[in-house]
């Protein structure tokens, strides 16, 4: 029912079913694209969604020109760990949860979020090698079409690209009542982001120092 039913039928067994992509890739526009469940345009299912949004978040991912007996390879980490969180995302949701599933892309990240806490604790997600999905027949088919790990390593696996990309390292955060997964995947360069904010802190440290040379000029 989840992955190929549609929509006004998924709802009758999960009241709170939602899916959501919102883009965002001009400030100046709330939404750039949008696609949700609800909608009526389309079936509402996860597999649909699955490809719909994928298609999407890849768009802008660069593919370095790369042969594999005479035909030429467009997959990439990058793509493996895209399709890796957003098969996690959807398999360990709680589809009773409140607030529904959600992914958003801006100019230099895509948030996944899902409702319902992380089964294995946050510390043995990042570190894998413990499986335990929430939706265990959604998990077999997305294997099926090899999407997904059965292994638990699917988000070291995401971690360990970021760090090769030099990207900054994801964030996983649990929020609860209501509980509530959200990774972050960001594409900004972790040298920038370092030399940001040393020279941020180093800044703030200058105007601390002058403030109090004028605290004690005035005394």
């Amino acid at each position: 029912m989840l992955m190929f039913g549609d929509e006004y039928n998924i709802v009758r067994h999960f009241p709170d079913y939602f899916l959501d992509y919102r883009e965002v890739l001009d400030p100046s526009i709330r939404w750039t694209d949008r696609l949700q469940s609800s909608s009526g345009e389309w079936s509402g299912n996860i597999c649909d969604f699955y490809f719909r949004v994928y298609n999407k978040i890849i768009k802008d991912v660069k593919v370095p020109f790369s042969m594999k007996g005479g035909d030429r390879i467009d997959d990439t980490p990058v793509h493996k760990a895209l399709r890796e969180a957003l098969a996690n995302c959807l398999i360990n949701a709680d589809y009773y949860g409140t607030r529904g599933v959600v992914i958003k892309k801006d100019q230099d990240r895509i948030i996944f979020e899902n409702p319902g806490y992380i089964r294995t604790g946050k510390e043995q997600m990042r570190k894998g090698g413990e499986s335990d999905p929430r939706n265990k027949t959604l998990m077999k088919m997305f294997n099926l079409v090899n999407i997904g790990e059965r292994s638990g390593s699917g988000v070291p696996n995401i971690f360990n690209t970021w760090e090769d990309q030099g990207w900054k390292e994801p964030v996983i955060e649990e929020r609860f009542d209501p509980d509530r997964t959200i990774l972050t995947l960001e594409f900004v360069d972790k040298t920038n982001k370092e030399k940001t904010a040393k020279k941020t802190s180093e800044e703030n440290k200058r105007r601390k120092q002058a403030k109090e040379v004028r605290l004690e000029i005035k005394q």
